[in-house]
């Protein structure tokens, strides 16, 4: 009988051992790099969120949500403010976390003098050499992976007419990613997009833009895939797609993971979000290639989808109140 019960009892153990080992530390025990979170500067007044944050068992990389971005860090031509995204990024170096960097060229959140900006091919290419260069070099030797060009693509695959591609075609991305090597070398340079994570025209556009890029000796180190799901809809084929990138040479990253529901949360949706969440971790766990799993943000008080998705939310693994919700398990048994 004491047998048995020492037996259960080093059983017992060993279970709240692995459930209480943290994301990260699991994450590492699998072999990957890390898992991250987002987080943003509003938010870093909350004592006991950046408490949870600071945590590298369960976070062992951060990503600042939007203080690197452009109208962050360049908001008037030549004149660079890194004040918040020094916050995040000495907030990483305390806790001993990876850091990511978000981002150097998007459509979005970008100044006027950008986006409205009637440039020369010229005059917009030294404004990217400018602002790549500087901001990377900024912070070089800080971060783990900048994601230096962030969502080129439309979901039917052709390229989004913004700024950059309308005045240079597909020239900026080079100019973007040569100008970020040069400034820290030993960055990994990523192209991150969302709805790549299953075959189809826009998956198909980035493996030919990777491709094209090494062809031409142009830097590119990895692939992000943001990985904003929806519950029930998490594409079975997401491995197979992460394959078919890290089989061209470049690793992978799940960088900007939710998965959101329509409010409000039931037992049975929490319950096949537990299952995503499990499906696509395992899918990086299986890809060598997959160094890593970032959520975009932990917690749900700080989510960017209820007020971009009206009537969805509950997307993250914490809820509200810093509580663990089954999707946090469902991250555990893939870890595990």
């Amino acid at each position: 009988m004491l047998k048995t019960s020492a037996a259960f009892a080093l059983l017992a153990a060993l279970t709240i051992g692995v459930v209480h080992a943290g994301l990260h530390t699991l994450a590492k025990a699998a072999g990957k790099l890390y898992f991250g979170s987002a987080t943003d500067n509003p938010e870093l007044s909350d004592s006991a969120y950046v408490a949870k944050l600071g945590d590298a068992a369960e976070f062992g990389q951060i990503t600042p949500g939007n203080s690197m971005k452009w109208d962050a860090t360049e908001p008037t031509r030549g004149q660079f403010t890194f004040t918040n995204g020094d916050v995040v990024a000495n907030l990483a170096k305390q806790n001993g976390q990876l850091l990511r960097g978000h981002n150097c060229v998007w459509h979005n959140q970008l100044p006027n003098w950008v986006s409205n900006g009637q440039f020369t091919a010229e005059d917009l290419t030294d404004v990217i050499q400018t602002h790549c260069g500087t901001l990377v070099g900024h912070y070089k030797g800080q971060i783990y992976s900048w994601d230096v060009i962030n969502e080129p693509f439309n979901d039917d695959g052709t390229w989004r007419q913004d700024v950059f591609y309308n005045t240079l075609g597909t020239d900026f991305i080079p100019i973007a990613l040569k100008a970020a090597r040069s400034a820290d070398p030993d960055a990994k340079l990523y192209i991150n997009d969302y709805n790549i994570e299953q075959s189809g025209a826009k998956s198909t556009a980035m493996l030919n833009l990777v491709k094209q890029l090494q062809a031409d000796g142009v830097p590119i180190d990895g692939v992000g895939f943001q990985s904003h799901f929806i519950v029930g809809q998490v594409p079975s084929s997401f491995q197979q797609t992460l394959e078919q990138f890290t089989a061209l040479g470049v690793e992978v990253a799940i960088t900007e993971l939710d998965i959101r529901m329509t409010l409000p949360a039931t037992d049975a949706l929490l319950a096949q979000q537990q299952k995503d969440y499990q499906a696509v971790v395992e899918a990086c766990i299986n890809v060598q290639g997959c160094v890593g799993v970032t959520i975009w943000d932990w917690t749900d008080k700080y989510s960017w989808v209820p007020s971009t998705f009206s009537g969805q939310g509950a997307a993250l693994p914490w809820d509200e109140n810093f509580n663990k919700k089954p999707a946090y398990d469902g991250i555990v048994a893939a870890l595990s």
